[in-house]
């Protein structure tokens, strides 16, 4: 076996399946939930080695008649299955084609011989009769740990996972604000906002939950309706959780509600034209209808 193969696996938390994803997924049409959950992480570990990516041979995307196959699923289940893992923003079908699995970096893994490499070292120290070799061959092994890249890397790799890990709590409570606020009018574009969070700065990320809150405070509010509030990505998009970091006022015009006017409006402003100044002007208005000639009557 090469020594740079490399294999790979998924590290699921404790509670995956008590996720709200998971729990939804299994109650869809009847017993046939959990045959939808059993197909997407069969997707998942089909899609470990190309990063997220369902292709055959990293060439050909995947069809419902392929993956029905590999899956051991009929056509039919598994065409549910992708319609509903589509509308969950948990996978994202391209023109092309390509199917990719939304947030597979979260689970992915990859280690390799090394590991092996080194239990096979320290079989043949221990198979060492002189004491001397021993302790040498044993401080080796120490300073051969402690420098071995792969396991460098499994420790940055642990690092990274803790840290998607809190990105992906962040970001799952930003799109419950929207979400609930919008529950049974529209849906939240999840695959598209998840994108835009995950780049942004970590005080940023912040920064969006708390204007997400006092967005949907002020806005609910105004009494205009769920349905024409800002998604969960577009809000992202354009930056509006900056404009959002307290809750604008919101003043009463008789019985209808209005969001306080912008500063550049001047809503203090005060109508001070003289009856002279009113004169003035409609002798220059009538001196420029006489420039233009007769005008016909209305």
């Amino acid at each position: 076996m090469s020594d740079n193969q490399k294999y790979y696996y998924m590290r699921l938390k404790e509670d995956f399946f008590d996720s709200d994803d998971m729990i939804l997924l299994e109650s869809k049409d009847g017993d046939d939930g959990y045959k939808y959950s059993n197909i997407l992480l069969k997707l998942y570990c089909r899609s470990l080695k190309y990063s997220g990516r369902l292709m055959y041979n990293d060439r050909i995307p995947f069809d419902p008649n392929m993956i029905a196959i590999l899956t051991r699923h009929s056509v039919a289940i598994v065409e549910k299955a992708l319609y509903y893992f589509k509308e969950m923003g948990l996978i994202e079908v391209l023109e092309t084609g390509a199917i990719y699995i939304s947030d597979i970096q979260l689970y992915i893994g990859k280690s390799s011989t090394e590991a092996d490499r080194i239990k096979a070292y320290r079989k043949q120290i221990e198979q060492e009769k002189s004491t001397k070799v021993q302790q040498l061959n044993d401080k080796n092994v120490q300073m051969y740990n402690k420098s071995t890249p792969e396991l460098e890397l499994e420790t940055e790799l642990e690092k990274e996972i803790e840290k998607e890990t809190d990105v992906s709590v962040l970001f799952e409570n930003y799109l419950k604000i929207f979400s609930e606020y919008t529950k049974g009018v529209k849906n939240q574009p999840r695959a598209k906002a998840r994108q835009v969070f995950v780049q942004l700065a970590p005080e940023q990320r912040q920064l969006a939950l708390i204007g997400a809150k006092n967005y949907i405070v002020w806005y609910d509010k105004t009494d205009q309706g769920p349905y024409y509030s800002k998604n969960a990505f577009a809000f992202l998009d354009d930056m509006l959780f900056m404009e959002y970091q307290e809750v604008p006022e919101v003043s009463k015009v008789g019985d209808k509600k209005v969001s306080k006017a912008p500063e550049w409006s001047n809503p203090t402003y005060e109508n001070k034209t003289t009856e002279e100044d009113l004169a003035k002007l409609e002798e220059i208005r009538q001196e420029a209808l006489n420039k233009l000639g007769p005008q016909e009557n209305e």
